[in-house]
Parts: structure tokens; sequence; C-alpha cells
């Protein structure tokens, strides 16, 4: 157990920086949540359960627009589905014999930014090192969603825009150190923001979901990526 309480505390001290980002982005969504008519507690209630940064910003458009509840559970499933991807990739980092009650945590706590730091670690992951990361995230964006429904207008328009950017900021502080030293994941990176960019710009690929692009770019890349340049067995040891 003392091993698992260091790796621990390894997840909250490089989480620390998506916590604070974290409180910056969630504290818009607490704003557009009060604006939708949500309560105080209904707003945290939502980020504590979900965790999830576009799924929410979704949810509070189709809450706002009275939408059917299949209608709403159907868009959370396109828009989360990228998180299968991560849980796999993650599934194969930690130690084949992890009870299933590990795993179900780890899932549970999957964003972006948990996943892309977990992944940064060298060798087997201890899903200790994870809950230590989501111990300090997720209050982070809890707390921040507390702040901006409870504050609500206080601060002006052009604050509120500019904390949500902060995702953007933290997302390249995930992917940009690794890339430095390795040239095919800086040109992979370099890729999928080209192919990002394209799908959004191309006409008949406007109207596919932004979740469903993101599954579609992850296998095309990544199974690319995966036959071009194979990671022998011993590179996981």
């Amino acid at each position: 157990m003392g091993s698992n309480f260091v790796e621990w505390r390894k997840g909250i001290f490089n989480g620390l920086p998506i916590a604070l980002g974290y409180l910056a982005v969630s504290f818009s969504f607490g704003i557009i949540a009060e604006q939708a008519g949500l309560h105080i507690l209904e707003s945290v209630i939502m980020s504590f359960t979900n965790f999830t940064s576009a799924g929410q910003f979704a949810g509070l458009t189709l809450i706002a627009t009275s939408a059917l509840l299949v209608e709403m559970a159907l868009t959370q499933l396109i828009i989360n589905s990228r998180y299968f991807l991560m849980s796999a990739a993650l599934s194969q980092k930690i130690d084949p014999n992890t009870p299933l009650r590990h795993r179900m945590i780890m899932a549970f706590g999957i964003t972006d930014e948990v996943f892309g730091v977990s992944m940064a670690v060298k060798g087997k992951l201890n899903p200790f090192y994870t809950y230590g990361i989501i111990s300090v995230a997720l209050p982070g964006w809890t707390l921040g969603t507390f702040l901006g429904a409870y504050l609500g207008d206080v601060l002006p328009t052009s604050i509120t825009s500019a904390l949500s950017i902060a995702l953007y900021g933290m997302l390249l502080a995930v992917i940009l150190p690794p890339a430095r030293g390795n040239k095919i994941l800086f040109n992979l990176i370099v890729i999928s923001m080209l192919g990002s960019f394209l799908v959004d710009v191309v006409p008949y690929l406007q109207n596919i979901s932004t979740g469903v692009k993101i599954i579609l770019l992850t296998f095309i890349i990544a199974g690319i990526a995966a036959a071009l340049f194979p990671i022998g067995e011993d590179a996981h040891e």
C-alpha cells in the first residue's frame, strides 16, 4: 500500500494544473447552467456525476430546448464515445490482473487531460496514480461550477470567454511535452490537427457530430500509425 500512496501523491501533484484549468473552464459552465435555469445544487451534481465538459455543455443546450430524454441520451453517447477508446488504451497500460473495481473507478474519472497525463507515465500505470489526478481534477471541476453558478453574471463576458480558452491551453500542455523528443508523435499531432480542421471545413463533413468526428479521426490516424510504426512489447515494460 506504501507504493500506492506514493503514486497517489504523484498523481495529485501532476493533476494540480488540470484542476486549475478545470476550475476556470467549469466557471463558465456554471454561469451558463444558471442562465439555463438550473439550480446551483443541480449544476454542482451535474458536474460531479458527469465530469465531461463537451457532454455537459451539450446537455445544457438540450435541457434549454426541452429535448426528449432519448435524444439527450443518444447525444451524450455520441459526444462521449471517445472515452471508449481512451478506456481501451488505458486497459493496455495497467496490469492485466487489475481488479474490476479499479478499472471502473478509472473509467469514471477519464477525461482528455486525465487520459493524456496517465498515458504519459513510463511503463505500467498504477491505478492510484490516476486516482491522484482525479482527486484534484474532479473537485476543481465541481468547485468551478459552483462558483460560476453562485456568482452568476458578476464577471464580464470578456473574462468568462477567456476562461473557456483555458481548456485548449491545458490540452496543448498535455500533448506538446512528450512530442518534443519524438518526431513520429509530433508529426501525428500535426496530422491530427490538420485532419480536425479539414472535417470542420469540408461541406459534407460539417454536419457530422463532434463525437463521431473524433472517433473517425482516432481510428484512422491511430490505425495507420499503429500499422506503420508498431511499438514492441518491450517498450511497454
